[in-house]
């Protein structure tokens, strides 16, 4: 059988439509065709100059360079590579990224390709914080800022229709969806104890009442177009080997503790350097669902336990991570950075801000390599797992609720000005006084959300005009913070 992995020799490998498929073989280093380093290297930061918009469009600019135009890898390991991720704590468009890199050229292709998807949005949300902190109390500077806030909602929910219409399509995840909405926002159970029980009950629909799920194929169809470059039925050189796996964990644990130690070291338990890298340590391991589900554990700590900013300020990080390319969990850095300039320590507060949205980034960042490339050798030996696509669905349906339950969060504290707190046995919520509403920003939220919704702007061009009708609402004289 000839198991070269090159289209060119092997032009009857393009994947068929069909689940059951033979065994996939297995190539030698030397035997598979890759890409060249360097080739690969510059179209990795193509890419991530291009990622606005969130994770569906980053995925998008990827299904597009790397599936449809330069064919290096094929329809059906990309969505296996999506899939994995998607079921990875974390942002998963960095997280695929990083995968297919490992598949193109191992550790230091997925390295590199992981970080060079960070580095662009993590330098211009950098500055961006600091024009805030810097900037931010002034007039105009506040206007635009709530034309931005006030945009996120509509942006918000053109994520919740999205994920719904992927992933409500049977009732029992309707139910589900529901019930994580509701234990959000009225209960108050912990977030990552939402998306437990959203796997669990996942997998036991999968197991015992299979009827329940919708019953998806490993892909929506053939794959169209030339052989990739990498055989969808090859398998990567790099066995899941016992040695290979503790070694990745050694290493991958020493790469995200030793920051956290030295500064608890440096700065004292109770610093605020040690209080964030410890929280967004535990952040990186528990939420799942993608960025919008993150934000909505992030802001109920940083905002409300933390105190490092303010609701309206987590809405106005949002939009500047809109703003940027790259994965939008990089508001953390905002966070970070507020957080660090109002609680410096002994440190100059610019100081402090920096090290800290450094060291968040970082251990925000490092657990998605870990997980990456601790996982990625074990997923090309477990294809088209059923209780792994089980749970997966769960959790996806129940991010439809968490991301919902964001939506109402940034509202109330957007479009009103104060609210009322409700805490009768288990209820625990906040309601909007609504003698406090703002009239500005909901003339502008249903802009944007006509412009998203209506006219099918794009993120970015809709954003634009928001920040200007803030702008000009501010220099008006109207009420707008």
């Amino acid at each position: 059988m000839n198991r070269d992995a090159r289209p060119e020799q092997d032009p009857g490998r393009s994947a068929p439509a069909e689940v059951s498929e033979p065994e996939p073989s297995v190539v030698r280093p030397h035997e598979q065709t890759v890409v060249p380093f360097g080739t690969a290297v510059r179209a990795w930061f193509a890419i991530s100059l291009q990622t606005f918009g969130g994770p569906a469009g980053q995925i998008a600019v990827m299904q597009r360079s790397l599936v449809d135009e330069k064919r290096w890898i094929g329809q059906r390991r990309f969505l296996h590579a999506l899939n994995y991720c998607t079921l990875l704590p974390g942002p998963e468009a960095q997280q695929l990224a990083t995968y297919v890199g490992w598949l193109l050229h191992g550790t230091r292709g997925g390295l590199v390709a992981g970080g060079l998807f960070v580095l662009p949005g993590m330098v211009a949300l950098l500055a961006l914080s600091a024009i805030y902190v810097a900037f931010g109390t002034t007039t105009a500077i506040t206007a635009v800022f709530a034309g931005l806030g006030a945009a996120v909602l509509a942006i918000v929910v053109q994520a919740v229709i999205r994920v719904a219409k992927k992933a409500l399509d049977s009732r029992a995840l309707v139910v589900l969806a529901v019930a994580s909405f509701v234990a959000l926002a009225l209960f108050g159970v912990p977030f990552p104890v939402v998306v437990a029980l959203a796997g669990v009950a996942g997998w036991a629909l999968g197991r015992w009442l299979p009827s329940a799920l919708p019953d998806k194929k490993a892909s929506d169809g053939p794959d169209e177009g030339p052989p990739p470059v990498i055989s969808d039925d090859v398998l990567h050189h790099e066995a899941p080997t016992t040695r290979r796996t503790l070694k990745v964990l050694l290493v991958g644990l020493l790469v995200w503790g030793v920051p956290i130690a030295a500064v608890a070291l440096l700065t004292g338990a109770g610093s605020v350097f040690t209080e964030q890298g410890l929280f967004f340590s535990g952040a990186a391991v528990v939420t799942f669902g993608g960025a919008y589900a993150v934000l909505a554990y992030v802001a109920q700590q940083a905002v409300e336990v933390y105190g490092w900013l303010a609701p309206r300020e987590m809405v106005r990080g949002l939009a500047l991570a809109e703003t940027t390319p790259g994965p939008l969990i990089m508001v953390v850095q905002f966070v970070a950075f507020l957080g660090a300039y109002r609680n410096p320590g002994d440190l100059d507060p610019w100081v402090a801000a920096v090290l800290a949205s450094l060291l968040v980034t970082w251990v925000t960042f490092v657990p998605s390599f870990l997980f990456v490339l601790l996982g990625a050798p074990y997923m090309e030996r477990l294809r088209g797992n059923r209780s792994l696509s089980a749970a997966l669905t769960g959790i996806t349906a129940a991010v439809v609720g968490v991301i919902a339950n964001l939506g109402v969060y940034f509202a109330v504290h957007t479009l009103f000005s104060d609210t009322v707190d409700v805490d009768s046995g288990p209820l625990a919520f906040e309601l909007p006084d609504l003698t406090t509403l703002r009239p500005v920003a909901v003339a502008i939220a249903v802009v944007a959300a006509v412009l998203l919704l209506r006219v099918k702007w794009s993120v970015l061009r809709t954003l634009g005009v928001c920040a200007v009708l803030g702008l000009l609402a501010g220099l008006t004289g109207l009420p707008v913070a």
